[in-house]
């Protein structure tokens, strides 16, 4: 009877001791203010240590796939985003080009003609009408590298953005194998260590 007693006073120990280290594990995907790493991080540290092994629980595991999850679809949400921002970016970039081209056709053709140009009805000075032409199309021409920047820019961050997500995807889910695996080891030694009691006791009752 008293081994009994002692028994079940150690199991509730082991299970008092594993509520209060799960404690800080819990912050992982409660606290608000943490991103991915970070919480990461805190549900390695907060989780039990078992010889070489992290004991995660598994609504823990399960409450960080889900954030890492939403994560992804919102990063894929921005993600579409700035290609809708590229494409209308593109359609400018098209129209201004067209400009471009429209703005050095008409000034090839007008450099030919007499001195005086008259444009919509008003008499203009040959030099006058090509510094005017020049200005526009040098306005035509710094807007459509602006926005070829910015369109780089886009591009560049939507490439990062995109192998962020793979790799958090590929981390998270060689990790949780491996979690899994060690956990099914933990529950076999575990399972062993309670056969040996039992064979012991069975011994010391016999």
């Amino acid at each position: 009877m008293m081994y009994m007693k002692a028994v079940s006073i150690l199991s509730i120990l082991i299970m008092l001791t594993g509520a209060l280290l799960a404690q800080p594990a819990v912050k992982a995907i409660e606290d608000k203010d943490l991103d991915l790493k970070e919480r990461y991080e805190v549900m390695k540290s907060g989780s039990q240590t078992y010889e070489d092994y992290k004991v995660i629980k598994g609504f823990i595991l399960d409450g960080f796939w889900k954030i890492t999850l939403d994560s992804i679809s919102k990063q894929q949400a921005m993600l579409q985003d700035a290609n809708i921002e590229i494409a209308s970016l593109k359609n400018q970039i098209l129209a201004i080009q067209s400009d471009l081209k429209a703005q050095q056709a008409s000034v090839e053709g007008i450099t030919f003609e007499s001195n005086h140009i008259s444009v919509l009805g008003i008499p203009f000075g040959k030099g006058t009408f090509i510094f005017l032409a020049a200005a526009v199309i040098a306005g035509l021409a710094l807007t459509l590298f602006v926005m070829l920047g910015r369109m780089r820019i886009l591009n560049s961050g939507m490439k990062e953005k995109t192998l962020i997500a793979h790799t958090l995807t590929q981390e998270f889910e060689e990790y949780k194998r491996k979690a899994l695996e060690k956990q099914t080891k933990l529950s076999r030694e575990l399972q062993n260590e309670r056969n040996k009691i039992s064979e012991q006791r069975g011994q010391k009752m016999g």
